[in-house]
């Protein structure tokens, strides 16, 4: 007995542990069930869903930890294989060359942490910059010179810092741009006139202008009521989206830092160059900046500051220091206006050399002025060319220097019948792409176009009497031809095309290109420099929702850009060319479709 109840009170432990155990194994698989469901829900009803799928999504497009993958992913799209993913949400605004998590970490001496600073093409993720929450087609021009869509840059900092001033202020589902700026909170029409009682604004003899640190660009936007045609330029810096706002106004703009490198602009190009505020340290680094200024400024032209150092308190110093520079370089005081100073260029030859405490010097012979692709900034002032025949006052005025031979450009040495004929051509095709292509060029769905290999501007000068104005890029691998386009009064910068453009996502209603394969080859070995799905991937980015992109080239190249425009979730249609044009072009016309996250 006594040992039948031991057994028999030792077993009952036994059978309770194991009730027990099984029951804390069903509350495990309970609980991991519910956890399952709870997840399930969330995933699907979540935005938590779409953020995990994006993250996971963006490890796989994010190919720069294995170029391999980045080739890989190439292959598969120009095999017909799959499509682009989208990218994550936060990268609307993406800007590969400008973006401030990598920049950051670079040296701050002359601002270069602030300068172009672009990744490999394997080294940048292949995916489609979705447009922000609430994007609306923008506001057409004129009217988006006064008034934006807010939900298109929802960034109210620029209005709530400088609202007093007259920038831009927030009103509604708009921002609304009064046209003030920091030096002229009246307004940029009572500053331009005033400009007006010392330049010659209003008589075309003045055409392309230079505006640097321009804000949100309301100078250079009410300077194409005077026929000037301003390219506004400012850095991604504390006020972020200043050259987004512009671009989205229809003002030419363009992402640029005055740091350690030329301007990507030929030598003598600018009728006029203007500083508002921009806080430029002209004389800085032996006057780095002021000579720089001086090789962008044709002969004859206007040199305007509006604020420091410019009689301002505390800053004798610098005021001082910028009149010497501008005397040793025999720049004219045309007036000092308050806070504002206006200095004409010599239209001959420079002054130097001189006795100047800067020590500045004239270039050797061996200088090309007009470099300006990543070439660093000289200490050396740019000597002159082509002696007298493009200066202010001799170049001819606007309208007419659009269509006079330019008196610049390697070119045309052998005769003008090149650029007369790329005139006559560009008109016939200009025709065509509005009348038989319906192109809606002329239209309100137009305003930033950009021409990717510009040449002579044809292209652009065949749209003068279009409510547009045109971003003529030359390839940096191609002859430079910019000085010609510049000549012509119309603007533009040298690019290389392998890399990504400075500018914000959705900046053009229409972008135009002849030859995209020729883009992206070695013109010395004829070999790809970069793919044109990498390519593509960089016109989608700066292409707007609802734009058109118009390719010319052989068919073979057509069909290449037709197959890879799908991938993107363009909508492409393929043309004969023009009746009158010889060769075997075929023309591709896509829209960018207007897609969201």
């Amino acid at each position: 007995m006594g040992h039948s109840n031991s057994s028999s009170s030792s077993s009952s432990p036994s059978k309770r542990g194991h009730a027990l155990r099984q029951w804390r194994l069903l509350d495990l698989v309970s609980g991991v069930f519910f956890f399952l469901v709870l997840l399930f829900f969330a995933m699907v009803f979540t935005p938590l869903g779409d953020s995990l799928a994006a993250s996971g999504r963006q490890t796989l497009l994010r190919s720069g930890a294995d170029p391999r993958q980045h080739h890989r992913l190439v292959a598969a799209i120009e095999a017909g294989g799959r499509g682009l993913e989208a990218c994550p949400a936060a990268d609307a605004d993406h800007m590969p060359c400008e973006d401030p998590r990598l920049n950051s970490q670079l040296s701050r001496e002359m601002n270069y942490y602030r300068e172009r600073h672009c990744p490999r093409p394997e080294d940048s993720p292949l995916c489609l910059i979705p447009p922000p929450h609430g994007y609306r087609v923008p506001v057409p021009w004129p009217e988006s010179l006064h008034k934006i869509w807010h939900s298109n840059m929802p960034y109210n900092k620029i209005a709530d810092r400088k609202g007093h001033q007259g920038w831009m202020k927030l009103e509604g589902q708009h921002f609304i741009f009064p046209g003030g700026g920091t030096m002229f909170p009246d307004g940029a029409e009572q500053y331009i006139e005033k400009l007006g009682q010392y330049i010659p604004i209003s008589e075309g003899v003045l055409r392309t202008a230079l505006d640097m640190g321009c804000g949100v660009a309301s100078f250079g936007g009410y300077m194409l009521s005077k026929n000037i045609l301003t390219m506004s330029f400012a850095p991604r810096d504390s006020h972020k989206a200043q050259i987004q706002f512009a671009l989205e106004r229809g003002v030419p703009a363009f992402v640029a830092m005055l740091g350690t490198r030329r301007q990507p602009f030929p030598a003598f190009g600018f009728d006029l160059v203007h500083c508002s505020r921009c806080l430029i340290p002209f004389t800085a680094y032996n006057a780095s900046y002021f000579i720089e200024v001086d090789r962008l400024l044709r002969p004859g032209g206007y040199f305007v500051i509006s604020g420091p150092p410019v009689q301002w308190p505390k800053q004798d110093k610098e005021w001082s220091d910028l009149q010497a520079v501008a005397r040793a370089l025999c720049y004219e005081l045309i007036a000092v206006d308050g806070n504002t100073v206006i200095w004409k260029k010599p239209a001959g030859e420079s002054c130097l050399p001189n006795e100047n405490e800067f020590g500045l010097e004239l270039c050797d012979d061996s200088d090309d002025p007009s470099q300006a692709w990543y070439f660093k900034l000289k200490k050396c002032v740019s000597r002159t060319y082509v002696k007298g025949d493009y200066a202010i006052g001799i170049i001819p005025k606007w309208p007419e220097r659009l269509t006079a031979t330019p008196p610049r450009s390697t070119l045309l040495k052998n005769g003008v019948d090149v650029y007369e004929a790329d005139t006559k051509r560009w008109v016939r095709r200009v025709a065509h792409y509005k009348n038989s292509l319906k192109i809606k060029l002329g239209t309100q769905s137009v305003r930033n176009v950009m021409d990717m290999n510009a040449l002579f501007g044809g292209f652009a000068a065949a749209l003068k009497s279009d409510p547009v104005w045109v971003m003529n890029v030359v390839p940096a691998q191609k002859p430079p031809t910019l000085d010609v386009i510049f000549d012509r009064g119309l603007i533009g910068v040298y690019h290389d095309w392998c890399e990504p453009f400075s500018t914000y996502p959705r900046s053009y209603d229409l972008i135009h290109v002849v030859s995209v394969e020729s883009l992206i080859k070695d013109p010395a070995s004829g070999q790809n420099r970069c793919t044109l799905v990498d390519l593509m991937v960089e016109i989608d980015r700066i292409l707007r929702p609802e734009g058109t992109m118009v390719v010319r080239d052989a068919p073979e190249v057509i069909d290449r850009v037709a197959h890879i425009a799908g991938a993107v979730r363009w909508k492409p249609t393929v043309y004969d060319k023009e009746p009158e044009s010889h060769g075997r072009e075929k023309i591709l016309v896509a829209t960018k479709t207007l897609w969201k996250l």
